[in-house]
């Protein structure tokens, strides 16, 4: 009986997460088909199944490969800052969070009260201060002026915090008995260690970065700086919309998070789990 019951828990599990899945991949899909109809037609029509499914072509991607170069622009501007953002962010939050963790300095409390605090604060309120720093510094509508802000983000030191608490401190202490300095320690010790925290938030930060629109739309000035969400918002404007490059273009958005996803995939589920049960 208890078998028979859990059988068909199971199955009722599974039913509903089948569900869940489809209704959240229901607008993709719908994004996907829309992309092969042609520009008049979704004028007409909307984004919706009821169209004339013999109109599908790839006339819209066509064009996207070979007459829309700003396109292009945005999405090497896009892919330089995600990249650059990814590293620079695991590279400082890690090494910040980890310090947090397992060294004991005079004010180190206050500093992660601070890191805690700056969480609970909304980006909009810090905002017009960053814009002014980017102002004094030279940096608007430059690469730097969008990444900078973003290299040290207070959830990714709080994360790897978390993680780096449940690191095993004696390989610290048989690795200071060999005579390895502290950057030694944590370069070829510790960091690998992080490995899963770090993949984890490799995947949240570059989907963070990738998908930024308020700070780039403050700072970029000129087009060919535009990333992409800034320059497919410009499509749409009172005096026409550029549907072809808009949504085919939106498409081909979703690709470099399904490739940064596939990468570290193995490495989310782990680093999402040790880091928030730790501390």
């Amino acid at each position: 009986m208890k078998k028979q019951q859990s059988s068909t828990l199971k199955w009722v599990t599974n039913i509903g997460m089948a569900i869940v899945c489809l209704t959240a991949l229901f607008p993709v899909l719908m994004l996907l088909l829309s992309s092969f109809r042609p520009s008049s037609e979704l004028m007409r029509t909307g984004i919706s199944l009821k169209f004339d499914w013999s109109l599908l072509n790839l006339d819209n991607y066509i064009y996207i490969f070979s007459q829309a170069g700003e396109y292009w622009t945005w999405y090497m501007n896009s892919l330089i800052i995600s990249a650059v953002t990814i590293v620079l962010s695991l590279f400082f939050s890690a090494m910040v969070g980890y310090a947090l963790a397992v060294y004991d300095f005079k004010g180190k409390n206050l500093f992660f009260t601070f890191v805690v605090f700056i969480l609970m604060v909304p980006f909009e309120i810090l905002m017009l201060p960053l814009f002014q720093m980017m102002i004094n510094f030279q940096l608007v509508n430059s690469y730097l002026g969008v990444i900078l802000p973003m290299v040290v983000a207070p959830i990714a030191v709080f994360f790897f915090r978390q993680y780096a608490l449940g690191l095993p401190v004696q390989l610290m202490d048989a690795a200071r008995i060999d005579g390895a300095t502290e950057y030694g320690i944590y370069f070829k010790i510790m960091l690998p260690l992080m490995a899963p925290s770090l993949g984890a938030m490799a995947i949240l930060q570059g989907l963070g970065s990738w998908n930024n629109f308020l700070w780039p739309l403050i700072v970029l000035r000129s087009n060919d700086m535009f990333t992409l969400p800034i320059g497919l918002a410009t499509l749409l404007t009172p005096y026409g919309n550029n549907y072809d490059v808009l949504i085919a273009g939106s498409v081909m958005t979703v690709i470099p998070i399904i490739i940064l996803f596939i990468f570290f995939q193995r490495y989310f589920v782990a680093g999402l789990t040790v880091g928030g049960v730790k501390g």
